[in-house]
């Protein structure tokens, strides 16, 4: 049931139940937009972890959750990046210092159930926003209104519909936006750990020829794995009895953190790409995994979800002030073209640093070693990547906050 009495016509439905879908209406709803959530409660608790980069934490601040999560995070100071191909050419270590770019840390690793269960508090509790626990059926998009019937029964209209409904979204195909999808032969198991040794904030991943190997610090002496193996592989990791994975994980990681033990179930997931041909549609925008889905490498997917979200929550407050239609092609003319150029750099980075990881050609591994040559090495070519890293468009200049 709502909480609220629903009005027959909102300003904004967001359709999605994930972090994109509940801080999409949080912030349209804070801009005093009436707003609609249509969200399915969840359906299992999710162990897996995010770490989310410094504007990604500004977004969080201005819906009034980050103060609420800020105890159940760890601070990110460092990040290593560490060549485990064993191939011929090998690239140097690359050590990414927080400090270097005159920041205490470059964000913060969170666990994913919390910061949902954060999220839904807020969305109860903001008077502007209705929330309704449902699935969308259907949606009709007309120039006037976009009108959108649950799966329970309820149909409202609104002026604006915002799809973070994921990657096989039910508002993009109707509204007829079509994607470019792509498999890669991999599968991301997803744990967290317990571990002998102080992690001291530093993020490390090893590039192994089946993809990265990520340890990400998480509160005490807990850090969260994401370890990228081929289907073949990541199936003989998840037929090991605990001791053994433990003990395997721990032999991967060259025993930095000491002795390892299990702190969560062993989930896995195949990894894939999206791009959304669009990002807009008749009285519709598209934002996180409905627009871009990508390999978990460098900690860019949800940070990118966000960045949409704060892109959208710009254009539309300005239409707002400027007396708009919110959902006018006008207007999401504007996000598109504000997000696009973003979207499609992480896309393609991510995308060619996995490959990489995946071909033994020679000149693209000696392409790979002088990159992170220079990226150890010369420390404007340094900085000016964790700055790009954190907020793409800062460029040698530090990100505001």
């Amino acid at each position: 049931m709502p909480k609220s009495k629903k009005p027959d016509l909102f300003d904004v439905a967001v359709v999605g139940g994930g972090p994109s879908g509940r801080t999409a209406a949080l912030k349209l709803a804070r801009l005093g937009l009436s707003t609609v959530l249509v969200a399915p409660q969840s359906a299992r608790p999710d162990g897996r972890t995010t770490a989310l980069w410094q504007r990604s934490i500004g977004l969080l601040e201005d819906i009034g959750v980050w103060s609420k999560l800020s105890g159940n995070t760890e601070s990110l100071k460092k990040m290593r990046m560490i060549d485990d191909t064993g191939r011929l050419i090998r690239a140097p270590e690359v050590v990414f210092n927080a400090t270097e770019i005159g920041v205490e840390e470059f964000g913060f690793n969170i666990l994913n159930r919390e910061l949902n269960a954060v999220l839904e508090e807020a969305c109860e509790l903001q008077d502007t926003l209705t929330c309704i626990s449902d699935t969308a059926e259907s949606a009709d998009f007309s120039p006037d209104f976009v009108t959108i019937s649950t799966s329970g029964g309820k149909t409202f209209k609104v002026r604006l519909a915002v799809a973070a409904d994921g990657r096989n979204s039910r508002l993009r195909e109707t509204a007829g936006i079509e994607v470019k999808a792509w498999s890669y032969p991999q599968v991301a198991v997803v744990l967290n750990v317990d571990h002998r040794l102080p992690h001291h904030n530093i993020s490390t991943e090893f590039h192994t020829p089946t993809g990265p190997y990520t340890l990400v610090p998480l509160p005490g002496r807990q850090s969260s794995i994401v370890c990228v193996e081929t289907n073949e592989g990541a199936n003989k990791l998840l037929s090991l009895t605990s001791d053994d994975l433990e003990m395997e994980l721990e032999r991967r990681a060259y025993s930095i953190l000491g002795e390892f033990k299990l702190a969560s179930e062993v989930q896995s997931f195949p990894l894939s790409g999206l791009n959304a041909q669009r990002l807009a549609g008749e009285r519709l925008a598209l934002v996180g995994e409905t627009a871009h889905v990508f390999p978990p490498i460098g900690a860019q997917g949800l940070n990118l979800s966000l960045r949409d979200i704060d892109d959208l929550a710009s254009v539309v407050a300005h239409a707002q002030a400027r007396q708009q239609d919110i959902g006018s092609p006008a207007v999401l003319e504007i996000y598109e073209s504000k997000r696009r150029s973003d979207i499609k750099t992480r896309t393609n980075a991510v995308d060619l640093l996995n490959r990489s990881l995946l071909t033994s050609f020679l000149p693209v591994q000696m392409a790979r070693s002088m990159g992170m040559y220079m990226a150890g090495k010369v420390g404007p070519f340094r900085r000016l990547l964790m700055r790009e890293g954190m907020a793409p468009g800062t460029g040698l200049y530090p990100p505001r906050h």
